[in-house]
């Protein structure tokens, strides 16, 4: 676990970068740990971390150590004794495919997605997580919003008697125009950003990342007039005028988008290889060299008195290949990241990315209090050099987390503060099989960081898993993790986003794991579809038979349908499956 280091030299970034109108002092992480503990809830937590302690050292370092000393986390809450165990069960979600509304507004694909969500509540499925994209609803002129898909997917959800988590989506998905599953900023957006090539992130090679708009010009009228912050606001309140009627009722919770793919984060590596950036290693690269983010930082090195630390990021950071032991910055020793350069960088670094997030958590708190639905902000799983003394993909990413501070519990206490959930992938990644290729890498301990700093600012969680999986051992593991999190004193609140539904979802031996971990997580004995054909069915009621029978049918004639178009040679006697071959992977 990282531990937080004294405080260093005290700056703000705050006259270059604030809102007008904020009465709320624009602090950094190692400033607001200390100003803001006093408003922690009064009961005593005691945290006892031994964890990967060095005799040879007065720090913390990941090297030194497995993941099973992470087993000596305590949790206490005034007493001692056995942990007291939540008996409420978790609920589970599953993702619609990104694509389920396309570009011109409508539906994709209605009948099998109704098919699919019957299924899904057959399986005691709680809802679904539906992406509400900014490039799809407000795509031609700003200001202009079509949410015609968006209220049909939520009316048909209803009426299978699922809810809904929408997630607002201000992120570009998929890797270019040629992916199938391309869906970009807006077009008026993309055309102020070929005009003022600045407004998207840049590295210090010049390469421009167009993912999400640089939260440097978080204030500033790049938009038509209007700044990012108030077109994200306008778009947000458009979105609670128009399902009003829905929310707190079947639209339970809103996930705020706060950077690229939605997490609160910089685009160190583009999204589309964070999946595989622990293959490569990847260390990515400092995202504060557009003129917006450059003016900030040159402001705040003179406000310190180091003009020269105010000409860009970290010079020796290497490249996206190398080791960090093979950079004059990331190396364990004598590495600058530990220097008075590098903690003055850093600070003000992850310190832009919190007050970005602030920002957005201040306008979305006051745009939906009242509604009744649950707010959240998702956290990028970045662990493929956690076991490293200066965790450099974290380090560019924003996230000042190394050997010797925590960065995740400033970002926890932000969202508490504003009554924000906290949302993070890798639940279903062991470290036992990352450990086989990257040696350097233990998802299991960034999770357990981050979920400690969850219960100790007592906000919610939702799991989530980095990619689709249905192999029975990632279940277990998203298993233990949700116990990890929910075990203990108080009454934590956790879910899990199943990502994501696809056309492997319903094949036969994978439907039967997914509706399995269902039911455990749940801690119910909920009706469970046997998709089989073969051994008996258990309902709790005749009306879910029913309503099985009937999803499987369509299902399986959708399938033959496809079989059929496709290729009639392939028209033979098989055992039934539910593949949605209609589906693209996602």
């Amino acid at each position: 676990m990282a531990i937080a280091s004294p405080s260093t030299t005290i700056f703000s970034a705050s006259f270059c970068c604030k809102r007008a109108e904020s009465t709320h002092p624009t602090l950094f992480p190692s400033i607001l740990s200390t100003q803001r503990a006093h408003r922690l809830p009064t009961r005593r937590f005691a945290i006892n971390s031994r964890l990967n302690s060095s005799k040879f050292c007065g720090f913390l370092s990941p090297d030194n150590g497995g993941s099973e000393d992470f087993e000596q986390y305590e949790l206490q809450h005034g007493f001692t004794g056995p942990m007291e165990r939540r008996k409420k069960g978790s609920p589970v979600y599953v993702m619609l495919p990104a694509d389920s509304v396309a570009k011109d507004g409508k539906v994709r694909r209605i009948k099998v997605l109704t098919a699919s969500l019957r299924a899904l509540v057959t399986a005691g499925v709680e809802g679904v997580v539906m992406e509400v994209w900014w490039g799809v609803v407000e795509r031609e002129k700003p200001m202009v919003y079509n949410w015609g898909g968006y209220l049909d997917l939520v009316a048909l959800a209803r009426r299978c008697g699922l809810k809904v988590r929408a997630v607002l989506a201000f992120h570009q998905h998929g890797i270019g125009p040629g992916d199938p599953l391309w869906i970009s900023l807006p077009q008026w957006v993309l055309e102020e950003m070929d005009k003022d090539p600045d407004i998207a992130y840049s590295d210090r090679f010049g390469r421009r990342n167009m993912e999400y708009i640089s939260l440097g010009c978080d204030m500033f009228p790049v938009l038509k007039g209007r700044s990012p912050l108030q077109a994200y606001s306008d778009f947000m309140m458009n979105f609670r005028d128009t399902f009003r009627p829905l929310l707190g009722s079947v639209i339970t919770g809103v996930q705020v988008g706060m950077g690229p793919a939605g997490e609160l984060r910089y685009p160190s590596c583009p999204s589309q290889e964070l999946a595989w950036a622990w293959r490569s290693r990847e260390l990515g690269e400092f995202q504060c060299y557009d003129k917006y983010m450059s003016a900030c930082l040159n402001a705040c090195a003179h406000d310190v008195g180091m003009r020269e630390w105010g000409y860009g990021g970290p010079i020796v950071a290497g490249n996206l290949m190398h080791g960090p032991d093979n950079t004059d910055f990331f190396k364990s020793n004598g590495g600058s990241w530990n220097t008075p350069y590098g903690e003055f960088f850093l600070q003000w670094y992850s310190g832009m990315l919190l007050l970005h997030g602030e920002r957005i958590c201040r306008e979305a708190k006051t745009i939906f209090q009242g509604t009744e639905v649950d707010t959240a902000a998702k956290l990028a799983g970045i662990h493929w050099r956690y076991g490293t003394q200066s965790h450099p993909s974290e380090l560019t990413a924003g996230y000042y987390n190394t050997s010797r501070r925590d960065g995740y519990l400033p970002i926890a206490r932000m969202f508490g503060r504003y009554g924000f959930g906290l949302c993070c992938s890798v639940f279903g990644m062991i470290d036992v099989e990352e450990k086989q290729t990257n040696p350097v890498s233990s998802p299991e301990d960034f999770l357990k960081q981050l979920l400690l700093a969850a219960r100790v600012c007592q906000i919610p969680v939702e799991g989530e898993n980095s990619a689709t999986f249905l192999e029975e051992e990632s279940y277990e593991q998203v298993l233990k993790m949700s116990k990890f999190f929910s075990y203990g004193p108080g009454n934590p609140s956790f879910s899990f986003n199943f990502m994501r539904m696809d056309r492997y979802l319903f094949e036969q031996h994978n439907w039967a794991r997914f509706t399995r971990f269902v039911r455990q997580m749940s801690g119910a004995n909920i009706f469970r579809a046997r998709l089989d054909f073969g051994g008996d069915v258990h309902p709790t009621s005749m009306s879910d038979a029913v309503k099985a029978k009937s999803c499987i049918y369509i299902l399986l004639r959708k399938k033959d349908q496809t079989h059929i178009q496709t290729s009639k040679a392939n028209l033979k006697l098989r055992p039934p499956s539910l593949g949605l071959c209609s589906y693209s992977s996602t």
